[in-house]
């Protein structure tokens, strides 16, 4: 090595402020030299600062993206690593964590695998078809070639090292070689899935048996997700035996303690540049209080909402034996007709309900289901027929007159039919909800905690609609009904106005 190239060999090794000062005296030949340096020193400092230069600064920097650069960094110095890191949608974390990280990593450890898993094969492929094409693109400033006979976006190796990387959706195989370095980015595809028992059980199931077995000894694992549910694939390994295993950076969109992973202060954005308070309060009132808490915040609702307890019904539960021996003021059907701006509201809600002579109130039919109006105004009407019910209470916001309609003429046909062998048609009461979703549903709620409401039997459905619902969320149909139906007969001095509009006999039997 000739005396120029030894000091430039030097001048590597020198700390940042040293290497200015050289540069600065340095002849214009040597200045040119040490540039190509410092370059290269900056292409290998961490997968921000690769960004940095490969895009000509173009590519987002952010401090919570310098978390997962450490995390890289620390992994590539040869520490063995578990990263559980939780942090909100749209924040950087794939593009970091999936992209520019693993091709930075293969970078400095050109002979060791990388394997990235995502919720789909699809995004695993997208993820690996980046890396792929960014190293045929700029692969001579970085000094590493793919392999010419594996190339696919999947699957690629290094041309002349050990190395390389494979994709694969959660769920899927990964045979073949070990990894050294395991990346699962977003393993939950949405909230469907977050809510299944089964899909977080097979993710479980798929980590244990498949991803973890493939890491090399002494490999890392990083997982960066969004939270979905307390039993998503963060909350097990939060709450599994290795836990201690495990480095914990919990990120939510706005900061909510005073050990936050960045030092921020309680009420400052994790990304003030691009979501701002301003931004991030939109969002939250777009998106709602229970998908706010868990995907933006990181805590996500258990399964208890934040207007019923399941212990308030399993507590006043009755049983059809019990309920035989209750006398009844009024019986009840009520229903909410599917439709409107709702993304939730697919079934038409129809529910029983009664009243005694003691303010309890009992739910004892729900009879909801996806269905067509006529559909839905036949099956109201047999309920109301085989609870002998002195009203139908419906929902009249969405269609006007329709729903009153619709009850009217499907008592028609079972008349005609002879269903209704004389029975007296029930009053059609007409609701037409003016106040908001919370303070309908809050004084309902109030008498469930008071065990004035009793469940007779058990009605999942409805009961898992009822204890996970927060207010902000668009509110399904048969806890709606149920909640029409509850204030109709708990309303202020109901019995005295039963003489109105009921001298027909449609009580008799009951006081």
């Amino acid at each position: 090595m000739t005396r120029p190239d030894g000091l430039v060999e030097q001048y590597r090794l020198l700390p940042a402020g040293r290497r200015r000062a050289i540069a600065e005296q340095a002849s214009p030949a040597l200045r040119v030299r040490l540039a190509e340096v410092e370059r290269d020193l900056a292409l290998r400092h961490s997968p921000g600062s690769l960004a940095a230069v490969l895009t000509d600064g173009r590519e987002m920097q952010a401090a919570h993206l310098d978390l997962i650069d450490n995390a890289f960094r620390r992994i590539a110095a040869g520490e063995t690593v578990r990263l559980l890191l939780t942090m909100p949608p749209r924040h950087g974390k794939s593009r970091r964590a999936a992209r520019w990280a693993p091709l930075w990593y293969l970078l400095q450890r050109p002979d060791h695998r990388v394997m990235i898993a995502s919720y789909s094969a699809d995004l695993a492929d997208d993820h690996g078809r980046w890396i792929r094409d960014a190293i045929t693109t700029w692969g001579e400033q970085l000094g590493i070639a793919l392999h010419p006979g594996s190339k696919a976006a999947n699957r690629f190796d290094i041309l002349g090292r050990e190395g390389g990387l494979i994709a694969a959706g959660v769920g899927g195989g990964l045979t073949g070689k070990g990894a050294h370095l395991a990346i699962v980015d977003d393993p939950i595809k949405d909230d469907a899935d977050a809510q299944s028992p089964t899909m977080r059980r097979r993710l479980w199931e798929w980590w244990q048996a498949v991803l973890l077995t493939r890491v090399e000894p002494g490999g890392s694992v990083i997982v960066i997700q969004t939270r979905w549910h307390e039993d998503d694939l963060a909350g097990r390994i939060l709450a599994g035996e290795t836990a201690a295993d495990w480095t914990i950076i919990d990120l939510p969109a706005i900061a909510d303690s005073d050990d936050d992973a960045l030092g921020r202060k309680i009420g400052q954005p994790l990304w003030p540049a691009r979501y701002g308070r301003k931004a991030l309060a939109g969002i939250r009132r777009a998106v709602g209080e229970r998908v706010w808490g868990s995907l933006f915040m990181q805590k996500p609702r258990p399964v208890e909402g934040g207007v019923w307890r399941r212990a308030w019904i399993d507590r006043a539960r009755v049983t059809p034996v019990e309920f035989s021996g209750v006398e009844l003021a009024r019986v009840v059907v009520a229903v909410d007709p599917s439709g409107g701006d709702s993304t939730v509201n697919d079934e038409t809600g129809i529910i029983g309900l009664a009243a005694d002579y003691h303010d309890h109130l009992y739910v004892v039919a729900d009879e909801s289901g996806t269905l067509g109006a006529n559909d839905w105004g036949l099956t109201a009407c047999r309920l109301a027929l085989s609870l002998r019910a002195d009203a139908i209470v419906v929902e009249a916001n969405y269609g006007g007159n329709m729903a009153k309609s619709v009850i009217s003429q499907a008592w028609d046909q079972l008349a005609r039919e002879g269903e209704t062998r004389g029975q007296l048609m029930p009053l059609i009461v007409e609701v037409n909800a003016k106040v908001g979703k919370r303070l309908r549903a809050e004084p309902v709620a109030q008498l469930y905690e008071q065990l004035r409401v009793h469940h007779v039997g058990h009605y999942p459905e409805l009961e898992g609609q009822m204890a996970t619902w927060v207010p902000g969320m668009d509110s399904p149909d048969r806890m709606d009904a149920a909640v029409h139906g509850l204030t109709e007969l708990a309303g202020a001095g109901q019995l005295d106005a039963l003489s109105q509009g009921m001298e027909d006999g449609r009580l008799h039997g009951r006081r």
